[in-house]
């Protein structure tokens, strides 16, 4: 099977290239590849229609996994134009191609298609009602593979974090660093999710041949780790591990925030906590966050 990645040098592809090379060849690409594991990473803007067409009329791959977006919530809001290019136009066309070519996507979505007023998990077929550029990019990009009528899954997550790139935890520790207090905010709930989680996940759904095989439609599907959480909760279990582990020598004392009180160019949903009923249903139990934050730390210990 040949395989194109895109992200292939963000935080779940670097996850998500170990284990596709088992399932075929895969090429990797990225916008910027030197932080890819892929020994083959190349260079792909997906702002650039041209770029992408010609990478896939080239490999003619059978499964696209789309790893690729734009995350910055708050540079969306600058940049709605590149936002909307990589998160919605890209996905579009990759469909759309996937559709005429008879191959599968594997895209990811995320938690900020939704507003946060909902007072319980929300479920796969809950009405979207984003309140930032990111989330109506990411969300437009959903309309137009599901418009494309292939095959597909979009799988929506939420907080993810790694031991590298950009991302929550990793920054708290920065900043716990060079500080001796942090203000984080408390009223905004979620669930972190290790990016090695997803990428276990999505290989586990890749080998479900019943979800893509030919005459089936698109499915959307929500995975989060366990165990919703605030920011300001969240930043204390980075904190009390990394100092278990001796990444830290003390905690940095903390002060929780409101959101009004923490100002943002994009607003943040207050509540984005995803069921997980359904990728339950198909034998895939989410992974609990005290346990997956510590391993993925425990690797911090051998790289600092």
């Amino acid at each position: 099977m040949k395989i194109l990645l895109t992200g292939a040098a963000g935080q779940l592809g670097n996850e998500l290239y170990p284990r596709l090379i088992r399932l075929g060849d895969v090429c990797a690409a990225d916008l910027e590849c030197r932080h890819s594991n892929a020994p083959d990473c190349r260079r792909l803007d997906l702002a650039s229609p041209g770029e992408l067409e010609t990478l896939l009329n080239r490999l003619q791959p059978d499964l696209v996994v789309n790893a690729a977006a734009f995350t910055a919530v708050d540079g969306a809001e600058h940049d709605p134009e590149t936002a909307f290019a990589v998160n919605a136009d890209a996905p579009g066309r990759i469909a759309r191609w996937t559709q005429r070519n008879n191959a599968v996507l594997l895209h990811y979505s995320t938690d900020y298609i939704f507003d946060g007023e909902s007072t319980r998990p929300y479920r796969e077929d809950d009405p979207a009602s984003p309140l930032n550029t990111y989330g109506e990019s990411k969300l437009a990009g959903e309309h137009a593979i599901k418009a494309a009528g292939g095959r597909f899954l979009v799988l929506r997550t939420s907080w993810v974090y790694s031991g590298h790139g950009n991302n929550f935890a990793l920054n708290m520790l920065k900043l716990a660093r060079r500080q001796l207090s942090l203000s984080v905010v408390n009223d905004q709930v979620g669930c972190p999710t290790w990016a090695r989680n997803l990428a276990r996940v999505s290989g586990k759904l890749l080998a479900r041949r019943d979800l893509l095989k030919v005459g089936k439609p698109g499915r959307t599907l929500h995975y989060c780790d366990a165990d919703a959480t605030s920011w300001y909760d969240f930043a204390r279990l980075v904190f009390g591990t990394a100092v278990e582990l001796g990444l830290l020598d003390i905690a940095p004392s903390m002060r929780s925030v409101a959101s009004r009180d923490y100002p943002q160019v994009a607003r943040r949903p207050r509540y984005s906590v995803l069921d997980t009923a359904a990728i339950r249903a198909l034998g895939i139990e989410p992974a609990g966050l005290a346990e997956s934050l510590r391993a993925c730390m425990e690797e911090w210990v051998g790289n600092d």
